[in-house]
């Protein structure tokens, strides 16, 4: 199993068990120890991870870290876990500092509740833990772009250089983003006079600057969501441009023109949609066999990239949603759901679907 697909096991296992959980210990046991199995650390044996880990600081005794994952003997990454639903705030972050300061081999500091795993070290003061994280991973909410920087965190991937690294890229990234974010949502008068005097050939006075204010904030957001459905459609078909499934009639492929391509936006809700798909099959078939093609009335779910081996589609494009199963003959039938968890309830229906397909 890929190191994705376990990612995304452990994020059904949050979604599936974090109402139950309602203490620390719990917590540990459902969500953070197999969260250290996930980067190769085994929790029950002592030589790699240490549980209730001394890390006393000046006259406070008996200070106890969670975890400590070891390498070679020494503490390389120190984990403070809290009950699932506790908000990871400052305070939180102050007591794991304390226990960083005393670790001087550790140059990582986790702050979880077992959903929300927030990454420190210390890049600006070597030995004094960071007053932010490089990285925060949520299961809930997985941004996918940091499944390989997580990645990098796990055993014989664990590199010191490599690690800090990592996190001051992560960082600094971090804060851009945070920047460009603010410029998008209200662009201050130097982003804007950037671009506006690039394309105006007068003065650039307050009464200017403020015409291209929206003007700039605009054409900068949909730049970005171009540029998103863009790779959004190369993901989803496997790095193939956006192709129409066919007609209603399964199998009967139509015309890809540039024309009609052209018109076609996969949404987030496709996107979303795609990946249940994919979650509910995780267990019977091999993941990158599933591919998503896009086209204007519907998006398709194939097995295989054959339109002849259609698992579902997905009709997101009205009020109504409609999710089009196949029975034995590969008939459509479309059935109404409200949200985008209706899905699971046709899992033993898309299983069968697949399963024929590979009998």
């Amino acid at each position: 199993m890929d190191f994705q697909t376990s990612v995304a096991n452990l994020a059904m296992r949050v979604k599936d068990l974090r109402d139950l959980i309602e203490t620390e210990e719990a917590t540990k046991n459902a969500f953070i120890q197999p969260f250290l199995q996930l980067l190769g650390y085994d929790p029950s044996d002592p030589r790699v991870v240490v549980p209730e880990y001394t890390a006393d600081t000046g006259t406070k005794k008996n200070e106890k870290v969670d975890y400590v994952v070891m390498k070679e003997g020494k503490p390389i990454m120190l984990f403070e876990c809290k009950s699932c639903g506790t908000s990871l705030d400052q305070g939180k972050a102050n007591q794991l500092h304390r226990y960083f300061q005393n670790t001087p081999t550790a140059r990582v500091g986790v702050l979880t509740d077992g959903v929300i795993y927030e990454f420190y070290s210390d890049l600006d003061k070597p030995n004094l833990m960071d007053p932010k994280p490089f990285m925060i991973f949520d299961f809930e909410n997985i941004d996918e772009t940091l499944i390989v920087e997580l990645q990098k965190l796990g055993q014989g991937n664990f590199n010191e250089d490599t690690t800090l690294n990592a996190a001051q890229n992560l960082k600094y990234t971090r804060q851009i983003k945070r920047f460009l974010s603010q410029e998008l949502d209200s662009p201050s008068d130097d982003f804007v006079r950037q671009f506006a005097s690039k394309i105006y050939s007068g003065p650039l006075r307050a009464n200017v600057i403020e015409e291209f204010r929206s003007r700039v904030a605009q054409a900068a957001r949909d730049y970005i969501n171009d540029k998103i459905d863009e790779r959004l459609k190369k993901a989803m078909t496997g790095g193939k441009d956006s192709a129409v499934l066919g007609s209603t009639e399964t199998g009967d492929v139509e015309n890809n023109s540039e024309k009609e391509n052209s018109k076609i936006t996969t949404t987030e809700e496709e996107f979303e949609g795609f990946h249940i798909v994919k979650s509910i099959l995780r267990e019977d078939i091999d993941l990158s066999r599933i591919v998503m093609r896009d086209k204007q009335s519907y998006c398709g779910i194939l097995l295989d990239d054959n339109n002849r081996k259609p698992i579902c589609r997905l009709h997101f494009n009205a009020t109504q949603k409609y999710l089009g199963v196949f029975d034995e003959n590969k008939t459509e039938e479309r059935k109404p759901i409200e949200t985008l968890d209706d899905i699971y309830s046709f899992a033993n229906q898309l299983k069968a679907t697949i399963a024929q397909y590979d009998d």
